[in-house]
C-alpha cells in the first residue's frame, strides 16, 4: 500500500481510532474513541506493516471501516493524513494535507499476514 513519504518521515505520533461512524462530509476526520497512541519504533513499525499491505481487488460491502489511523508530525497540531481501514471490503480511504489525489483509495488484502497483524495491533489497543 502506498502512504504520502514525506508524511511517514515526518511522523512522530500515530492515533489509533475506533470508528464509530462514517464522517459527515469528505475529508473531515472518521469519528471515534482515540483508543491508543504509537511513537518511536511502535510508529515506525506499524507504518512500515501498513506500507508492506498487498494489494488486492476491490470487494463489495458499502465501505463499513472499523480502524483508522492520524498521523502527526512532531507540532502535533495538524493531522498530517487519516487512513480508515475496511476488512471487509479491503479498502483504505485515506485523506489528509500530505495526501496526493492518487492516494486517497486503495485496496489491500486483508487475508494476508500483514494485514491481520495490522488487525490484531489495532484489536490489541480495544479496552
Amino acid at each position: 500500500m502506498q502512504l504520502p513519504a514525506e508524511a511517514v518521515a515526518a511522523t512522530v505520533l500515530i492515533e489509533v481510532v475506533r470508528i464509530s461512524a462514517l464522517p459527515a462530509e469528505r475529508g473531515v476526520p472518521y469519528p471515534g474513541r482515540t483508543v491508543a497512541h504509537w511513537a518511536g519504533a511502535e510508529a515506525a513499525d506499524a507504518l512500515t506493516l501498513i506500507e508492506n499491505l498487498p494489494g488486492s481487488e476491490q470487494h463489495r460491502c458499502g465501505f463499513s471501516p472499523g480502524w483508522s489511523i492520524r498521523a502527526y508530525e512532531d507540532s502535533l497540531d495538524e493531522v498530517l493524513f487519516q487512513t480508515a481501514f475496511c476488512f471487509r471490503c479491503h479498502e483504505v480511504r485515506m485523506h489528509g494535507r500530505a495526501v496526493p489525489r492518487s492516494m486517497t483509495k486503495q485496496f489491500f488484502d486483508a487475508d494476508t499476514p500483514e494485514a491481520q497483524a495490522l488487525l490484531a495491533l489495532f484489536r490489541a489497543t480495544a479496552p
